[in-house]
C-alpha cells in the first residue's frame, strides 16, 4: 500500500510540474517559471523517495532527496523575492 502512495505522489507532482511548465510557455509569466522549477525539484524528490524506499530499500538516498527538495524550494523563494522587487 505504501508503494502505491509513493508512486501516486510522484505522478501527481510530476503532472503538476508539467502543467506549470505548460502554463509558463503560454503566458510567459516569470512567477510561473519559478513555481514550475520548484515543482520539478519536488517531483524529482518524490521520484527519488520512491526509488529510495521501494526500488532500492538498502540504499540511503535521504541526503540526495533533501538536497533536491531544498534546491526546488530555494528556487521558489528566489523567484518570489526577485519578482516582488
Amino acid at each position: 500500500m505504501t508503494e502505491l502512495i509513493y508512486a501516486s505522489c510522484a505522478i501527481a507532482s510530476t503532472f503538476c510540474a508539467l502543467l506549470l511548465i505548460r502554463n509558463y510557455r503560454r503566458s510567459r509569466v516569470r512567477l510561473a517559471l519559478w513555481t514550475s522549477l520548484c515543482f520539478v525539484g519536488l517531483a524529482a524528490n518524490n521520484v527519488l523517495m520512491f526509488i529510495d524506499l521501494v526500488v532500492v530499500p538498502t540504499a540511503d538516498l535521504s541526503v540526495l532527496r533533501g538536497s533536491v527538495a531544498l534546491l526546488g524550494m530555494s528556487l521558489l523563494v528566489f523567484g518570489l523575492v526577485r519578482e516582488t522587487t
